[in-house]
């Protein structure tokens, strides 16, 4: 088996102190393969946020151990933890976090112009003709569709070629043809461009374009395993969210 692009060993994470402590990550450990769609649900407070916050740097676990790309990054210091997330890992967010004076084009080369690093005009010109904006290129967020300006925030993330993208409800703030445009974009980067994908989503439907399903509950992960159709996945979070039968 190939190594893991992502390690996550032991983690744990308490928020508040004393009788109001919750637990959100409880001695969580799970690998994220290479070349994998995977997708992270459960119900609100389960945890799964707070996994790939931790998992992709931009949050600190209590306890435990992540590795990306065979980086350590636990002790790593803020700027080095910085340097790694801009070259080594890709964001989607709900919110498309696209800079409004920018044109489309720059805003997909915005983290390699933070790099200082100069586009590979072949990647770029692949990327623009991936999401279907080529004609739209050069025009602000504000003369975009919603769909249009997440198919650019999609693009960005995978300007630096990074070794994991992740992607927190990505289609949170979309409508239905739009979330189908972006989750297939998301499936093509995957089987056409070899790229790792983390989703957090509470959509069975967007799970459901994923090849592996991670279901959380009380900070504990109570299923892995292959994704399978919407209902599938509706099925998946019904077993799980059933009480413990008591003997």
């Amino acid at each position: 088996m190939p190594t893991p692009i992502v390690q996550a060993s032991g983690l744990s994470k308490t928020y508040g102190s004393g009788e109001t402590a919750i637990t959100a990550l409880d001695d969580v450990s799970v690998d994220f393969r290479a070349g994998e769609l995977t997708a992270i649900m459960g119900p609100s407070g389960s945890g799964k946020s707070t996994l790939m916050h931790c998992i992709a740097g931009l949050d600190r676990a209590d306890a435990g151990t992540v590795t990306i790309d065979g980086v350590e990054i636990t002790d790593l210091d803020d700027r080095h933890l910085t340097e790694l997330r801009r070259d080594r890992i890709g964001f989607v967010f709900q919110a498309f976090n696209l800079l409004p004076v920018l044109t489309a084009e720059e805003n997909i080369l915005l983290p390699l112009t933070i790099a200082g690093r100069e586009p590979d005009p072949e990647w770029l010109e692949q990327l623009v003709t991936t999401i279907g904006l080529g004609d739209r290129r050069h025009h602000r967020p504000s003369e975009l569709s919603g769909g249009q300006q997440q198919r650019v925030a999609v693009a960005r993330a995978l300007a630096s070629r990074p070794a994991v993208v992740f992607a927190d409800e990505p289609t949170g703030n979309l409508d239905s043809r739009s979330s189908d445009e972006i989750l297939g974009l998301l499936r093509h980067s995957v089987d056409g461009l070899g790229q790792s994908v983390v989703m957090v989503t509470h959509d069975p439907h967007a799970a459901s374009f994923a090849d592996r399903l991670l279901v959380l509950k009380d900070g504990r992960i109570v299923h892995d395993g292959p994704a399978g159709g919407a209902d599938d996945v509706h099925e998946r979070l019904r077993e799980t969210s059933d009480p413990t039968p008591t003997a």
